[in-house]
């Protein structure tokens, strides 16, 4: 009755995690569904601590377990809720780097299992055994543990670079021929994977003498070295697999990142047999997977390219051109009077919006002009912000409508017929060189039109390139004006203006 109980358990959190996960394709939705999950989550857990059995026994030491998971559970309840927006990006870098570790653990621990148990002295009736007795260790087993302790490691070291690129701690570093070394060290990696799978056994005979039986060893110290030789490889494959990318770049990285998690715990599910753990890994990994492809997709590069291509790095060289003609500034009060009379306003949010904080200011702005009689909306552009969604979640805290966010293909269509575009901190994704320039690094990238509107008001600290480094062409045409200043600050004081007219 235990295991089918267990079974049930399992059964309800993946349920739970497929609904989950299709609740959260609508902001509208997503917080439930985030908690539904999370309550099949915790279904899991307790079914795996109290109902789980290995070899007849149920899991002991729950003082040390459930300890474990209120520490961890403080530290992330925490975490979550003092994290300001604009470091969201960085944290859910790092805890996916944890859920990496995890899953290198696991395969580290059911090794060191395999290798305890091997070569010790086992008592049992003769007339239970026959003449011999088999056991087996299958080379599938191993490769599981192999891969999940490769992937997690890459996963890890990766994701606590890319959370060290994207709080400024970490800077690119590249040298000549880097990608060749990566794919060295990677081939190095594969080739170690193999050996020591073709030299670890698959199974031991266990002959017996009398009622004394004694097993030949499954695994040998030569197999432990290699497997943190492994280890370290990966690790170092995961650091300079992505010290080389481009700030541009690190959404589809983190995304990325986040499918090697996802597969490496579904790799914990099968060595343990564990339908919630593998079904959410599986959906992790392949929900990470589709994220990239789209990623990629909205930046109009493939994923090799991003990988090898450095584009933040290549984009260096674009930083250093001279700006190309001179920009025209607006007044907070000129600027209060275009969009106070204006139709249609199109706001396109960047990250110097969640830097500044001001995502509740700029919806104030929003109801404001609404009660004028104008059109507000928001574009989103796929890759805006520092990780997939940042855009999305920023508004969604100031409880913005859904039905005002416009996703690039819809805003791209109401650009011509918008009087007034009010860009709040975005860079790279209004960029018309992808348009224009061939030499541009962004070159070929799907942006927001945002040229194609009569005004076009850009709010920025100064005139710095963005995030990819790269001089934006938007800045210095005729209908462009820029209007500098802490967003947050420029809001507040366009919102005063607007009510004084």
């Amino acid at each position: 009755m235990g295991i089918n109980l267990l079974t049930l358990c399992y059964l309800i959190a993946s349920v739970t995690f497929i609904l989950g996960l299709k609740m959260l394709s609508h902001p509208a939705s997503a917080r439930k569904g985030n908690l539904i999950a999370a309550g099949g989550m915790i279904i899991a857990i307790i079914g795996t601590i109290f109902l789980y059995k290995d070899n007849g026994q149920k899991l002991h030491n729950h003082e040390w377990i459930f300890g474990g998971i209120f520490i961890g559970g403080v530290v992330g309840v925490l975490s979550a809720r003092k994290v300001k927006m604009t470091a969201m990006p960085e944290m859910v870098s790092l805890f996916n780097g944890m859920g990496g570790a995890c899953a290198a653990l696991i395969s580290i621990v059911e090794f060191n299992h395999l290798y305890k148990s091997a070569g010790f002295t086992i008592y049992t009736p003769l007339s239970a055994l026959g003449d011999t007795t088999i056991v087996e260790i299958s080379k599938s087993h191993l490769l599981i543990i192999i891969l999940g302790l490769i992937i997690g490691s890459i996963s890890l070291a990766g994701s606590v670079i890319a959370w060290g690129k994207l709080n400024g701690k970490i800077k690119d570093f590249i040298f000549k021929g880097q990608h060749i070394f990566n794919l060295i060290i990677l081939a190095i990696i594969i080739l170690t994977a193999a050996y020591f799978l073709y030299t670890s056994p698959s199974h031991s005979e266990i002959k017996f003498s009398g009622i004394h039986l004694l097993s030949i060893p499954f695994i040998s110290k030569t197999s432990l070295y290699l497997l943190f030789a492994i280890l370290g490889l990966a690790l170092a494959y995961g650091i300079f697999f992505v010290l080389p990318i481009g700030g541009a770049d690190m959404p589809v990285v983190i995304s990325l990142l986040n499918s090697f998690t996802g597969v490496a715990a579904a790799c914990g599910g099968f060595l343990y047999d564990n339908k919630a753990m593998l079904t959410g890994g599986i959906l992790v990994g392949a929900a990470g997977t589709l994220l990239t492809i789209l990623m990629c997709k909205a930046m109009n590069r493939s994923l090799k390219n991003v990988l090898i291509g450095s584009f933040g790095a290549s984009a260096a060289t674009s930083a250093a051109k001279q700006q190309q003609g001179a920009y025209k500034e607006i007044s907070i009060s000129d600027a209060a009077m275009v969009m106070s009379y204006a139709h249609k306003v199109m706001i396109v949010p960047g990250y110097g919006l969640a830097v500044a904080q001001a995502q509740h200011a700029c919806h104030e702005l929003e109801k404001l002009l609404t009660e004028k009689n104008v059109e507000v909306k928001y574009a989103i552009h796929p890759v805006a912000g520092r990780m997939p969604g940042h855009m999305n979640v920023l508004l969604a805290e100031a409880d913005v409508s859904y039905d005002n966010l416009l996703e690039m293909e819809q805003a791209n269509e109401e650009f011509p017929s918008t009087d007034v575009v009010l860009v709040l901190g975005a860079n790279d994704v209004v960029n018309p060189a992808a348009k224009t320039d061939p030499s541009s690094p962004i070159y070929g990238m799907p942006i927001l039109d945002v040229e194609l509107a009569k005004i076009c008001i850009v709010n920025k600290r100064s005139m710095k390139p963005g995030y990819a480094g790269i001089e934006n062409d938007l800045f210095f045409q005729p209908k462009t004006s820029m209007l500098f200043g802490d967003a947050k600050k420029v809001l507040q004081d366009l919102i005063s203006e607007i009510k004084n007219l």
